[in-house]
């Protein structure tokens, strides 16, 4: 014990003394400011006296005060701007005590063994992660609008004024599944920050901070005028150059702060605390799973799932399986879970859920008709199988505009619906078609060597199926028209009449790496219709034309109609969402175009989960899609749900994971074959038409 109360005093006492540091730049930039005032009241004493007289001194006297003023007239704005500024802060569900009285008493109780403040209140948020968050500033008072992120308020304005301990913020996927014991682990360092958090310096130094980003922040907007415009700038300068100060020091502050916090903690469970980082690990790896697979297809269908946390279980339970961790698994699901110690779980998780549609996708604040809670036993016929008709819809909407035929010539009778065979004839490539080619970066350093394909023959080496490369290649094959050259039907005829869901796009973000398993995602399986599958590309800055390198020009052209179809569905989407008119083609909208910084809590989506999907993804799905309808509307599969992968195709209650190989092949090469013989195998009888939404 003497070692760990040593570490803490050691970690606490550097912290006190970047605290310190921090506190004297404040001190010397009020200096600096106060500096042209003190020298003007030692001018004007002076020349009150008789000693500074003469026509310069006055000159002087007059120079310095009016400067001295502006100075001051400047600092008191920006002080105003960095006291008035309202910190961020992170949207999160917040629990009432009696909501969850266990809870509160766990916290305490492991507040009075590591001797530091409890919490002020509790609140969760949909990731998986728990800190310590300061919410006594004056603005954190009650939001005036209805749909701002903080669903309840645990405390009242005044009291909140004056409170010192932070608000523990805690990862709503570590509450259903951990123990209460991992659990109490887990949130031991956290709480132990309240400790040094309660230092007046510390405190002191940790509001600056914060006061500085908040201006910096609310400076960052546009005026509505030259003068507002350089008022802003002058300030947001001057709160750019104190952080800059204050960095080094806020940073190893805060590192004194995590020090002394840690060896603190090591006094409560920390043998359970080794086992429990595993769970930590585990459950960031289904976490991150259960969101890009299953929820954002369900999100951009206009559907929110409502147990989100219950769904991690499942998929955490499936991949302890997939990755044969679970022996002992049994035994450590016979304890009691830490979601017992909230009184309704299931209201708790729902609104979580709502949350996190809201961060990751943008969605609405409230339940409507387009934006609807859905069950994991509805997902299947409310996800999926709408996901991949209203895909397939807008295939063949896209087929319709490029003019190709319903139905081949010398067809039979009530064949001339949308049909399986239609786009199988038209991406099937003829001998005088070759795929476009993929540039040999070899050959672009030696521009005298050979080629090794024969432009005459029509053939060219591709991308073989099933790896994915595509390197950059000529344009204009991506173009529309590039299809109605080679199609004798180039005749434009009007689309049918379906309904269809807009698929809106999430901003582009670096896509997280989840944790996988070799029986965890096959190389073949099926692509979930409204996801995006990033393992071809590997770079989510590849321009459309480029990631077509490749393919058929058939499929360039109907991938690029695919694309712009889905983002005039996402304008008009937006513009009721707003209200406004859909936006000429080529206009900025979203965040750049307001200048609405993406760390503003109304800002949505705040966290979004994945890059847009490049044509060859949006094409590979949409395929898939109609291949899907076929096989339940022929040949009695059901769509489903599977925890890790998303919407899946079940055929006789087996999942089928070797579609996506056939499909590639199909896109890549313009080769039919492997795909009719797949749906030979299954009775699927592409030539009958399909029902779409």
């Amino acid at each position: 014990m003497t070692g760990i109360g040593g570490g803490v005093e050691l970690g606490a006492q550097a912290a006190r003394s970047r605290a310190l540091a921090v506190l004297r730049v404040r001190s010397r930039a009020l200096a600096v400011a106060l500096l042209p005032a003190a020298v003007a009241v030692i001018l004007l004493a002076g020349g009150s006296t008789g000693h500074l007289v003469g026509g310069g001194w006055d000159a002087a006297r007059w120079a310095v005060s009016v400067l001295a003023l502006l100075v001051l007239a400047a600092t008191a704005a920006v002080a105003l701007v960095v006291a008035r500024a309202r910190p961020a802060v992170t949207p999160t569900v917040a629990v009432a005590e009696e909501s969850a009285p266990d809870l509160y008493r766990m916290v305490r109780d492991l507040a009075d063994r590591l001797d530091v403040p409890a919490p002020s209140a509790i609140a969760l948020t949909p990731d998986c992660d728990s800190w310590l968050e300061d919410r006594t500033h004056p603005a954190h008072g009650p939001p005036p609008a209805r749909d701002h992120d903080d669903l309840s308020d645990p405390v009242g304005p005044a009291r909140r004024r004056s409170a010192a301990a932070p608000v523990l913020v805690i990862g709503s996927p570590f509450l259903w599944w951990m123990r209460v014991g991992e659990l109490r682990a887990v949130l031991a360092p956290v709480v132990a920050g309240t400790g040094p958090a309660a230092h007046p310096d510390i405190a002191a130094a940790r509001r600056f901070i914060r006061g500085l980003d908040a201006a910096v922040a609310a400076t960052s907007t546009d005026g509505r005028g030259p003068l507002a415009r350089a008022a802003r700038g002058g300030i947001g300068g001057v709160s750019r150059l104190l952080l800059r100060g204050c960095r080094v020091h806020a940073a190893e502050m805060e590192r004194g702060v995590a020090a002394a916090a840690a060896e603190r903690a090591q006094a409560v469970d920390y043998g359970l605390r080794i086992v429990a980082q595993e769970q930590v690990g585990l459950a960031y790896a289904g976490w991150d799973r259960l969101l890009t697979r299953v929820a954002l297809p369900a999100w951009r269908m206009g559907r929110w799932p409502s147990r989100l946390d219950v769904g991690v279980v499942a998929a955490l339970t499936e991949l302890s399986r997939r990755d044969r961790l679970a022996e002992g698994f049994a035994s450590r699901l016979g304890e009691r879970p830490a979601c017992d110690l909230l009184e309704e779980p299931g209201l708790m998780d729902e609104a979580v859920s709502l949350l996190a549609a809201r961060l990751f996708h943008g969605g609405p604040a409230e339940t409507g008709p387009d934006w609807a809670p859905v069950g994991w036993e509805e997902y299947p016929e409310e996800v999926v199988d709408r996901a991949w008709r209203t895909d397939a819809a807008r295939l063949h909407r896209v087929l319709d505009t490029l003019g190709v035929r319903r139905a081949a010539e010398g067809a039979a009778p009530g064949t001339d619906g949308p049909t399986l065979s239609r786009v199988l004839d038209h991406l099937t490539t003829t001998p005088a078609e070759a795929p476009v080619p993929a540039r040999d970066p070899a050959a672009d350093a030696d521009p005298d060597a050979t080629p090794d394909t024969d432009a005459t023959s029509g053939t060219a080496h591709h991308a073989t199926p099933g790896t994915g490369t595509a390197t950059p290649d000529d344009q204009a094959t991506s173009h529309p028209q590039a299809a109605t050259a080679s199609d004798p039907q180039a005749a434009t005829a009007p689309g049918p009449q379906a309904a269809t869901t807009p698929d809106p796009q999430p901003l582009t973000t670096p896509d997280p790496q989840p944790l996988t398993t070799p029986d965890d995602q096959p190389a073949d399986a099926p692509a979930a219709p409204g996801s995006a599958d990033h393992s071809d590309d590997g770079n989510g800055t590849e321009d459309d034309d480029d990631d077509l390198a490749g393919t058929t020009p058939r499929g360039a052209a109907l991938a690029a109609g695919l694309s712009a179809q889905l983002a005039r569905e996402e304008a008009r989407t937006q513009a009721l969402a707003s209200g406004t008119a859909p936006p000429p083609p080529g206009t900025t909208t979203g965040p750049a175009a307001t200048g609405t910084a993406l760390w503003d809590d109304r800002a949505l989506p705040l966290l979004p989960l994945q890059p847009p999907r490049t044509g060859r993804e949006i094409l590979t799905a949409h395929i898939t899609a109609m291949v899907c309808c076929a096989a339940m509307d022929t040949a009695g599969a059901t769509p489903g749900l599977d925890w890790l992968d998303g919407p899946t195709l079940l055929v006789d209650g087996a999942r089928r994971a070797d579609l996506a190989l056939h499909v590639r092949s199909l896109v890549e090469t313009g080769d039919p074959a492997p795909l009719r013989a797949w749906l030979s195998d299954l009775g699927v009888r592409p030539e009958k038409p399909v029902r779409l939404v």
